[in-house]
């Protein structure tokens, strides 16, 4: 078996796109929000212009990968869109530290909130971090089919845990419906409008993040020029109906002067939910929404490093299919064996979290570039090659919003975003050196 087998319907797919986008930012995320914003009107509308973005983005990720059903997702379209060099810088950027990284931090993550359920801490923490990354991996080298119905599982059961809160809140009254007035006008001592805006807008933009690394998956999609796109929009504005609804609940039950920190703010939503075993129950929560993030990336990312060694990329031993399971085993090897790694020497989850922020501005900067890829393609092969609903508004949304989030991000941190591109393109000589001839020679048609 040299190829990647098709068997994600629409429901699995948007379920990955759920399952990977909602983590732990869900319960952090609003914390820093409504402090910042002082006023649920804006936190709302705060959520509803990255939904908007978000599903903008994903409109135009799907008309791509119905052009382009293969494994590797925004490779692949950046490949198609701007050649093997740009594709090779992505890809490069994606196996450096990015992948990796956050999949290390989610581990990370998941580790700290079984410590604080089981009282664990120290060295254990880290055993804990790695157990679930290996875990989740081998899980992913077993089987799409085994994979995304755990996937599946996993989301539904996230969903109806945030649901039940939701429900439990209004229902029993736990909490003050006072905690929204003044509704539009900001509370006493939040951050002037225009500076309260940014910050909120760049927490908001990753707690969406994620959902352009299912299209990584457009391989193993039946039908995929009708799966992937209906599924990336569906799950985001799943995604989006989420965030809204599990932020008014947080805000019933925690007043906003309230507010200090995500952490805190979770665990006052779920004492005043709870009772005293109110933090244990978000902890538990949280333990399964990040496992399903964890499972979604080890399933999604390494297609890309796979896409790269069919195309003569990487090592050409990554593109070979596992014959009986029908996964990109060494793939998902390299992914979990770095985050591993990473796990294993990190100081903290702080510090390299500190590390993986120098690569932000660049992944965004991709993520642009992959939807600028979409109207050139569109203007040399023709639109009718590239469906995409209310052409040309999703692209010129999304990248307005993008420009946006560039600016902010640059003009707060420029050296660690400059210090970020340099970095990636130390793949620049390493591809004329290495990979530029067998790129040429084995670059795989498309058509």
């Amino acid at each position: 078996m040299d190829k990647l087998s098709r068997q994600l319907g629409v429901f699995a797919v948007m379920t990955l796109v759920i399952g990977e986008v909602v983590a732990i930012g869900i319960f952090l995320t609003p914390a820093t929000m409504a402090r910042s914003l002082g006023s649920p009107l804006w936190l709302l509308i705060v959520w509803l212009i990255m939904g908007v973005m978000a599903l903008s983005g994903a409109l135009c990720y799907g008309a791509l990968a119905a052009r382009f059903p293969e494994a590797g997702g925004g490779y692949v379209y950046l490949r198609e869109a701007f050649g093997p060099l740009v594709s090779f810088l992505y890809g490069w950027k994606c196996l450096l530290v990015m992948d990796p990284g956050i999949t290390a931090l989610l581990g990370l993550g998941l580790a700290g909130y079984v410590g604080y359920a089981l009282g664990w801490s120290g060295p254990i923490l880290k055993a804990v971090a790695i157990g679930a990354i290996l875990i989740m991996a081998a899980i992913s080298i077993a089987g799409l089919h085994l994979s995304s119905r755990l996937m599946q599982w996993l989301t539904v059961m996230k969903l109806g845990a945030l649901a039940l809160i939701a429900l439990l809140a209004f229902v029993l009254g736990a909490g003050s419906w006072s905690n929204f007035i003044p509704f539009a006008a900001q509370h006493a001592g939040s951050d002037p409008l225009p500076g309260a805006l940014a910050p909120a807008l760049v927490g908001a933009f990753f707690a969406f993040g994620g959902w352009w690394e299912i299209a990584k998956l457009a391989g193993e999609a039946r039908d995929p020029g009708r799966t992937v796109p209906r599924a990336l929009a569906l799950g985001v504005a799943a995604v989006t109906l989420v965030y809204i609804v599990t932020s008014a609940a947080f805000l019933y039950l925690v007043p906003l002067e309230s507010v200090t920190s995500g952490e805190t703010f979770a665990a006052q939503a779920g004492e005043a939910l709870f009772g005293p075993a109110g933090g244990t129950v978000f902890a538990a929560i949280v333990i399964v929404a990040v496992v399903g993030s964890l499972l979604a990336l080890l399933m999604a990312l390494p297609r890309v490093y796979y896409a790269m060694a069919r195309d003569g990329a990487f090592f050409k031993a990554v593109a070979e299919v596992h014959p009986r399971f029908g996964t990109p085993l060494r793939a998902i090897v390299i992914q979990a064996t770095l985050a591993s790694v990473i796990v294993l020497l990190s100081s903290s989850s702080r510090a390299f979290q500190q590390v993986l922020s120098y690569f932000i501005f660049v992944t965004v900067a991709f993520l642009a570039l992959t939807v600028v890829g979409l109207i050139v393609m569109r203007r040399r092969e023709g639109a009718a090659r590239f469906p995409t609903p209310a052409y040309p508004l999703p692209p010129a949304v999304f990248l307005i919003l993008v420009v946006v989030m560039l600016f902010l991000l640059g003009a707060n941190n420029p050296l660690q975003a400059a210090l970020g591109v340099a970095i990636v393109a130390l793949g620049i000589p390493l591809y004329f050196l290495v990979f530029r001839a067998r790129l040429t020679r084995n670059r795989n048609p498309t058509e």
